[in-house]
């Protein structure tokens, strides 16, 4: 089907100004799309799928930031961690050291994302106010030189009750607002909003989103 160009360049128009990074949701769509939205200027582009960013990354030019947005399991870190620029969507300590363990061994620094959970469906994966910030606790005390917390990530819940998302939007700000008080890692990043609701994410304070179907059309 090929990338929707206009669609692109009408949301680099709208993020560039205020500062928001569009992550190019790009799971299961060929490596010649993701050149073709490179070729337009597009550098970050998010994956789900380990072995499937693996391939892609092997055969796309090397200035790509790759996000991994899935679930990601431990014992897989191991093959993105020599290149991966940002992990979405980690909650839970025994992942963190295990990126640790695995940035270290690649002598590098990975940046991490902390998931909440902060939509009413409970498929989604993700932290609450309290598990947050025990687990910030347990990161902090165990002084982990390999990762580093950058920020937030969260979803919406799948609704056409704007109120609701941008109600869990501004939960999720205001946790985020809280962090630079709790921990010393630089936490710069709040990834919340997708195709269907990342203006009103963007409206709540969102500085990250994370667009496919807009961008490479809706997958079978």
């Amino acid at each position: 089907m090929g990338i929707n160009l206009h669609s692109y360049n009408t949301i680099s128009k709208e993020l560039d100004p205020a500062g928001v990074t569009l992550v190019a949701v790009s799971k299961i769509k060929p490596v010649s799309d993701i050149k073709s939205l490179y070729d337009a200027g597009q550098r970050d582009f998010g994956e789900n799928y380990v072995q499937e960013l693996v391939d892609k990354s092997g055969h796309l030019p090397s200035d790509i930031h790759w996000h991994f947005i899935g679930h990601l399991q431990s014992n897989k870190v191991k093959y993105i961690a020599p290149f991966v620029h940002l992990v979405h969507g980690v909650d839970n300590f025994n992942l963190i050291k295990e990126v640790n363990k695995q940035a270290l061994r690649c002598g590098r620094v990975i940046d991490i994302l902390l998931q909440v959970h902060i939509s009413e469906e409970e498929t989604k994966f993700g932290l609450s106010e309290e598990q947050l910030a025990a687990l910030i606790t347990q990161v902090r005390e165990a002084g982990f030189s390999g990762i580093r917390i950058r920020g937030l990530m969260g979803m919406a819940s799948f609704s056409e009750d704007t109120d609701k998302v941008r109600s869990e939007f501004a939960t999720l700000k205001k946790l985020f607002s809280s962090l630079p008080n709790e921990i010393p890692f630089d936490p710069l990043v709040l990834s919340m909003g997708m195709s269907g609701d990342y203006k009103i994410a963007i409206e709540e304070g969102s500085n990250m989103v994370r667009i496919g179907s807009l961008l490479f059309g809706a997958r079978s």
